[in-house]
């Protein structure tokens, strides 16, 4: 009888698990519902961020939307930094942090184990249109909005042919016109900024 119980105990316990999981799964891959407020910027619109961004003017800037508290967010960092490896030379990596908590720049630095430049302005969000995380934004050197959409169609950034921040980066610095993208790359899917709802 014990065994049996124990048994029971487990496979509810099991189901539990999974459930949980699979409800993550299927709200993550639901669009960020859009806020009421939400003004669109469309590509080549002019994104003036004045004196806040740090880096060589001269390269492009590309912009990290990023909430700690964002499962997407945390899953995501893997990927960015494979992005920061193979173009740091040539492009301004920046981390925006959107959140409702309070964290320092070390704190970000140390956490995720990058040293790059972190800016906690919810203004550069509104200028970019970003309105969840992750999100990846390129300007130009001549400040013109390049690209802003998503990593890749997969929450683990895992599909090698839908890295569509790596492949609006390659196609920028190969000096082409923006790549047309699918609604998977150009609709916000993650956590609603500022805090990390669905």
């Amino acid at each position: 009888m014990r065994k049996v119980i124990v048994i029971v105990w487990l496979g509810v316990l099991l189901a539990g698990i999974s459930a949980f999981f699979w409800y993550n799964d299927l709200i993550y891959r639901l669009p960020t519902p859009v806020p009421e407020n939400y003004r669109p910027v469309a590509t080549a619109s002019l994104i003036d961020l004045g004196p806040r961004l740090p880096g060589d003017s001269r390269k492009p800037v590309f912009l990290h939307f990023f909430n700690p508290a964002c499962p997407c967010s945390r899953f995501n960092m893997t990927h960015f930094k494979s992005l920061v490896r193979q173009y740091g030379d040539l492009v301004n990596f920046t981390i925006v942090v959107i959140s409702n908590k309070k964290y320092t720049v070390e704190e970000i630095q140390n956490k995720f184990d990058i040293k790059l430049p972190v800016l906690f302005d919810s203004a550069i969000a509104a200028s970019c249109g970003v309105y969840s995380t992750p999100q990846a934004v390129i300007i130009g050197m001549d400040h013109q909005l390049y690209y802003r959409g998503n990593y890749n169609r997969t929450r683990y950034c895992a599909d090698k042919k839908t890295e569509y921040a790596r492949i609006a980066l390659a196609t920028f610095l190969d000096h082409n016109p923006p790549v047309v993208f699918d609604q998977f790359a150009l609709k916000a899917y993650g956590c609603q900024l500022p805090k990390c709802n669905r």
